[in-house]
């Protein structure tokens, strides 16, 4: 038997809307299951993109930037939310990284894609390697502001940056994913898990 999620669904009996925010709602549905009825609170996210932009030193671009519900400055793989609408994942990606990196990639490849909080966000994340990298010109009408004006660039080796995580000294959630998926992949092709 194969290691993997499957599809399924509880019947949802109603749903109701708390909060609406700019970028996420929070919505409460009743689930009816096994003869019982019980609620389940739900952040709706429009997901997300992650970019591994690595060099041909073996270098990794990592942004420092402020993020206020963590009340840190935390290192980051250059990333951003599917809020254009009918942006495809890797068209988001390519922006975010000429964005906030400054750079445009000749090859990409979807690296993973995962599920941060599947207890209570929709929210999904994929995580994008670029390489063959070079400058690349900002788009007309794109300015930093905010957390994003402030935010610095840096080049770390991709080795540093691992032992940076598993020293616990990087925790960004896409950063920790990204990091070790990209390392583990260089190693050795990922063959996929069966459950014995």
């Amino acid at each position: 038997m194969t290691v993997a999620d499957e599809p399924a669904s509880w019947p949802v009996r109603s749903t109701r809307t708390e909060f609406e925010g700019a970028v996420i709602s929070v919505r409460v549905d009743t689930l009816d299951y096994g003869g019982h009825t019980f609620d389940r609170e739900v952040v709706a996210h429009p997901g997300a993109v992650a970019i591994a932009a690595i060099d041909d030193r073996d270098r990794v671009l990592v942004l420092s930037q402020y993020r206020h519900a963590a009340q840190r400055r935390m290192i980051e793989l250059p990333a951003g939310l599917l809020d254009v609408d009918g942006e495809q994942p890797l068209l988001a990606a390519q922006r975010e990284l000429r964005e906030e990196g400054g750079l445009r990639a000749e090859r990409w490849q979807q690296l993973l894609e995962y599920v941060p909080n599947p207890g209570m966000s929709t929210e999904r994340v994929q995580i994008f390697v670029a390489e063959g990298l070079e400058p690349a010109e900002q788009q007309d009408g794109f300015e930093a502001e905010h957390e994003e004006a402030a935010m610095s660039r840096s080049w770390v080796a991709l080795d540093d940056l691992v032992a940076a995580i598993m020293a616990g000294s990087v925790q960004n959630g896409p950063t920790v994913v990204g990091v070790l998926a990209l390392s583990r992949s260089r190693d050795a092709p990922i063959a996929p898990a069966r459950m014995e």
